[in-house]
């Protein structure tokens, strides 16, 4: 059986001497799976044009090659244990090699290939000589083959033997001007456009679509390597491509089928729950382990802290201290997911900084000149003439490029607030153009990732204004879902939070959009209401909305959310956040039996606060719930911590409330045992002991 192309899998980095290892060929017909691998090299399609030469070269080898395979095949029986079947053997893995090789500078990074050019070389011209020394020892005397294909034999053996290391004069002067050109921006230097522009000729990227893919191949590059191995060219290079991308070839829209794809991926894409943050239900962007051993996405956990809580949210545990620390294997983890699912990972990449945080100079400096070049574009000022006005599709196009690198990184972020482009972004959030107004608000939101620009976003003249009306009236889901989102993002800081929430306009369009948005869309204005309501002026308002419906409601198709929020508007709302919650205590109980334990914790505690709150009213109809007490049973035996603290709550509210005292606030159980019968179960009120272990 010949050995199929899965034997050894695609490379997507810079192979290396050490990264290959032998395959285990043990069958005889080793010749087929050299004839289809021959065939494969001769078939590749060489796009790049550095080494151009030498791939050709080799290729050519291959070609005769082939022809001696096909004859050995024809005349041959080969023993495994014969010098000619371990020559061949070796000899597939040095073509594999070869192969592997070529396809992966042919489709990596030009600007890459380039910087390693002399790397690159090397390893061919030692394949070569490797290849070389097999056609020494090849036993061409004990073949039966004729003059032509022993004449072949000889002169690929030849032309192995005198191949050199082979790097085009034109090809070290090409990566000295890009050296040039990176020194140049590191000292702050703008570069000359066509010096720029003949760099990228040479290299054959010749508009925003290969630089884009040159982006692309140069990040991925940066996630392959190990730690070990320095980024800090590859960092410089991206800023580099950005730039030229934006001043050669101007700004430019992703094509409605990419942006179409990425919307139903998005829609469609069920996201482990590993990767959920337990307290947002989002995909985790920077995963961060507390005190109790537990994960969350740091943007969550850090609001939970700033918000005055010290315990940890999924087992309510008192947290012994406030460090947070990096969850670096599950966001590897993630990160590869979201490269096999084709999604954009918007985390702190390593595209800015370097080696713990120190910032690469030549990528701020190429960063800071893009973020300028794109912010005087929009101002209408090019080469320092004023009044330069774009059009609408050109408008559209630098707003996406700044879309796009606002979610690069902090130093991005940084440098487009301090470029002055949040008071120029306001403008374009009431924009007619859907694709414009989508591009506006999620720049806005890619900047309000960093802490310093949130504050800048509050104190801008009409942001605030702006993003309310996305909210109720923008012109698509995705522009309403990213405004929500912006909400999530600043109400993370306690003083923004109530400024948010005494804006009417923000609290009813994201109560709007929780009702009646698509299931994306809905989960952002869920999680921004969840932030609005651990302020308590906010939770009125929020009730006033009509988010208790609401979040009774969405129990059924999204439980963790709905049950969260309605604890959380519950716990501050009073009676009236009790009262409106009344009708959705049967709900409660569903979610209680058959929710995830998150929703279990989070449902058994709204229940006990309604029930605190409500008096024997809410007790009653939690009472009337089919088989709660064998459900809060359960949950105290199988819960979380915090769940089964709330469970012991309910179970001792309830037999208060089957003894005939009060279902309300008082908390005075008594101190003897007491036999409550029921018509499924007899239960026993615990001692006072046992109350004390088990009260929050």
């Amino acid at each position: 059986m010949a050995l199929s192309p899965e034997t050894f899998t695609t490379r997507k980095r810079r192979p290396r001497g050490s990264s290959f290892t032998s395959p285990k060929v043990n069958d005889l017909n080793v010749l087929s799976s050299l004839l289809q691998l021959t065939d494969q090299i001769c078939s590749l399609n060489l796009t790049a044009t550095l080494l151009n030469r030498v791939s050709s070269s080799t290729i050519r080898k291959t070609q005769l090659l082939g022809v001696v395979f096909e004859e050995l095949f024809r005349v041959s029986n080969l023993n495994s244990d014969s010098v000619l079947f371990l020559c061949l053997e070796e000899m597939y893995i040095v073509l594999h090699k070869l192969k592997t090789l070529i396809q992966d500078f042919s489709n990596g990074s030009k600007f890459n290939l380039l910087m390693q050019i002399d790397t690159v070389a090397e390893s061919f011209h030692r394949l070569t000589g490797e290849l070389s020394t097999l056609l020494d020892v090849f036993p061409l005397q004990d073949l039966d083959l004729n003059d032509d294909v022993r004449e072949l034999v000889l002169l690929v053996r030849k032309q192995c033997s005198e191949a050199k290391a082979f790097i085009g004069a034109e090809h070290v002067s090409l990566r000295n001007d890009v050296v040039l050109v990176l020194d140049r921006i590191k000292n702050e230097i703008v570069p000359d456009q066509a010096h720029l522009a003949s760099i990228f000729e040479k290299l054959e990227i010749r508009d925003a679509s290969s630089c884009r893919a040159e982006i692309e191949s140069l990040e991925e590059e940066i996630h392959n390597r190990c730690e070990e191995q320095p980024k800090t060219d590859l960092v410089a290079l991206i800023g580099l491509v950005r730039f030229a991308k934006c001043v050669l070839y101007g700004a430019s829209t992703p094509s409605q089928k990419t942006v179409t794809l990425r919307r139903n991926q998005s829609s469609e894409l069920a996201i482990p729950a590993d990767y959920r943050c337990p307290i947002s239900l989002e995909l985790m962007r920077d995963p961060v382990v507390v005190a109790t051993g537990q994960t969350y996405d740091r943007v969550s956990i850090k609001l939970w802290m700033d918000s005055g809580h010290n315990t940890c949210p999924k087992t309510g545990q008192t947290l012994s201290h406030s460090d947070l620390i990096p969850n670096r294997v599950l966001r590897n983890m993630i990160t590869a997911w979201c490269r096999e699912q084709r999604i954009p990972f918007e985390a702190e990449t390593d595209t800015g900084k370097l080696n713990g945080g120190v910032t690469n100079k030549a990528a701020l400096e190429a960063t800071r000149m893009t973020v300028s070049f794109l912010i005087n574009k929009l101002k209408g000022r090019e080469n320092d003439n004023v009044n330069v006005p774009l059009s609408v599709e050109d408008t559209n196009g630098v707003v996406y490029e700044l879309r796009v690198l606002a979610k690069t990184d902090s130093d991005s972020r940084a440098c487009i607030a301090e470029a002055g482009a949040i008071p120029v972004l306001v403008r374009f959030l009431n924009a007619e153009n859907p694709s414009l107004q989508v591009n506006a608000v999620t720049t806005i939101l890619n900047m309000s990732i960093l802490e310093a620009n949130k504050t800048k976003i509050m104190e801008t003249d009409g942001a605030l204004n702006g993003i309310a009306e996305v909210l109720i009236s923008g012109a698509t889901w995705e522009a309403k879902a990213n405004a929500a989102a912006t909400v999530f993002s600043l109400s993370g800081v306690a003083a923004h939070r109530k400024k948010l929430g005494r804006k009417t306009r923000v609290v009813s369009g994201l109560v709007g959009l929780a009702k009646s948005g698509p299931e994306g869309a809905r989960r952002d204005a869920l999680a921004a209401i969840l932030n609005l309501a651990a302020d308590r002026e906010t939770v009125a308002r929020l009730v006033e909305g009509g988010v208790v419906g609401i979040a009774a409601e969405v129990m059924a198709a999204m439980p963790e959310e709905g049950v969260t929020i309605l604890e959380a508007v519950v716990k501050r709302g009073g009676l009236v956040a009790v009262a409106a919650a009344y009708a959705g205590i049967k709900r409660l109980g569903a979610v209680l039996r058959e929710g995830s334990e998150r929703a279990r914790e989070s449902a058994a505690a709204t229940l006990v606060t309604m029930c605190r709150k409500g008096g024997s009213e809410v007790v009653a109809e939690m009472a009337a719930v089919p088989g709660v007490e064998r459900i809060i049973w359960e949950l105290m035996a199988v819960g979380s911590v915090r769940g089964r603290r709330k469970a012991a709550t309910l179970l001792r509210i309830l037999r208060r409330w089957a003894a005939g005292l009060d279902g309300g606030e008082n908390e005075g159980f008594p101190t003897t045992t007491t036999m409550v019968a029921s018509s499924t179960t007899t239960v026993v009120v615990p001692t006072t002991t046992t109350t004390t272990s088990l009260a929050q």
